[in-house]
């Protein structure tokens, strides 16, 4: 147990889970347990605890929704990345958890469009996955499907089943067809004068 001497501490007791989000000082990190922040000793948690890197990409890679629900309460960072550079939306589109993708594109601020170091977004996971109800939810938030990976691959391009193949070539037409039209109107505003 940690008893706080002053207000900006963390009061916390053994057994409890803590998630760490600033380690930058040797001496005091800054985590989040139940919902409260502040700051803990290093030397209290350093010593005596199991460390989970990316708790909040585990918790999405395994399809967890009760502890990737913790993580977002206990302010665990939405877009974080991982050794590969992949969010945890990635790994729940990788997944095929839609609960979890779900909850995750409910945040506010989730980043649909992060590239990993293969170039690959969340779009390009579950459509190389086939998971089209995935494919659909992200298309819905308006993920960007005119990204190219390292392999200068659209996720159309990686689809591996003909309904996500047809929903990305449906979201692609809209979008050029929209492109187009503001075209046209465009060239007729200057024609007219």
């Amino acid at each position: 147990t940690f008893d706080p001497r002053t207000p900006d501490e963390l009061y916390f007791e053994e057994g409890d889970i803590l998630y760490i989000s600033d380690t930058s000082d040797t001496n005091w990190w800054k985590g989040t347990c139940r919902g409260r922040t502040g700051l803990i000793p290093s030397n209290y948690v350093a010593e005596q605890a199991e460390s989970i890197d990316n708790p909040m990409h585990e918790a999405a890679k395994r399809g967890n929704l009760s502890w990737l629900r913790e993580c977002v309460e206990n302010k665990v960072g939405i877009n974080g990345l991982d050794k590969a550079g992949n969010t945890a939306l990635y790994w729940g589109c990788h997944g095929g958890h839609k609960d979890v993708v779900e909850l995750l594109l409910s945040q506010p601020n989730v980043e649909l469009n992060q590239q990993n170091k293969l170039g690959d977004t969340p779009l390009h996971a579950a459509a190389w996955k086939g998971y089209s109800d995935i494919v659909e939810m992200l298309l819905n938030k308006n993920a960007r499907t005119d990204i190219r990976n390292n392999e200068n691959k659209l996720a159309l391009e990686m689809a591996t089943n003909a309904q996500c193949a047809s929903l990305l070539k449906r979201k692609q037409g809209s979008n050029f067809t929209r492109t187009h039209s503001n075209a046209e109107e465009y060239l007729d505003d200057e024609d007219s004068d």
